[in-house]
């Protein structure tokens, strides 16, 4: 354990062979499958369960009782709140085998996934999109949306810190209430932030 740059508690496992990055932390009762891919600076809450074959990237928070299924693949800075749900294929049955028939799942950069969310196998969820507690997710979902409802319908946008985006400028442009970035609907269902790069992090507070 002094020699690992991450931090597992003595009541997880963690199977090998897997690559964890520095500065993870996974916490009580987690399982890690083998050949998983945890970046850096990821928090598993407690009762977390990761896949073989997994890709996690860097700064995903994933909250207690969440199950990461092969096929599931999360890009940085995504948060998965507390019991969500994911599958890996659109038909299980229990007797029928159906490992060669996973669908890929890709949630991309910053979204949110709220508590008890379900995300239904062969969606791509677009960067800093904001799912609320209890939605289920059955298809793609556009950058920047807050889907609410089961099934999920997009009701607004949300800014990248987090923050429904109802007012505008007198150019048509969102501002953000934090940060005062400005977006903008580029065309129907397609929102871009006017004020940073869409491939970029978050800038890091001095």
């Amino acid at each position: 354990m002094s020699e690992r740059n991450y931090f597992v508690h003595e009541s997880a496992y963690v199977d090998e062979p897997c690559e964890i990055g520095a500065g993870t932390k996974i916490w009580h009762f987690c399982h890690v499958s083998a050949n998983a891919q945890l970046g850096e600076r990821c928090i598993l809450g407690q009762n977390v369960f990761i896949a073989n074959d997994v890709k996690i990237g860097s700064n995903v928070k994933i909250q207690n009782n969440v199950s990461v299924y092969t096929g599931v693949e999360l890009e940085d800075d995504v948060f998965c709140g507390p019991s969500c749900v994911f599958t890996n294929v659109i038909n299980p049955r229990s007797q029928i085998i159906r490992h060669s028939q996973y669908q890929l799942t890709l949630v991309r950069r910053g979204v949110s996934i709220g508590a008890n969310a379900t995300i239904v196998c062969g969606a791509t969820i677009g960067r800093y999109a904001f799912i609320g507690a209890g939605a289920v997710v059955r298809g793609d979902v556009p950058d920047y949306a807050l889907m609410l409802g089961v099934p999920a319908e997009r009701k607004a946008w949300m800014s990248r810190h987090g923050h429904r985006l109802r007012d505008r400028n007198p150019a048509g442009e969102f501002v953000c209430p934090e940060s005062g970035w400005k977006y903008k609907e580029v065309e129907p269902d397609l929102l871009r932030c006017l004020d940073w790069p869409e491939d970029e992090p978050l800038p890091t507070k001095p």
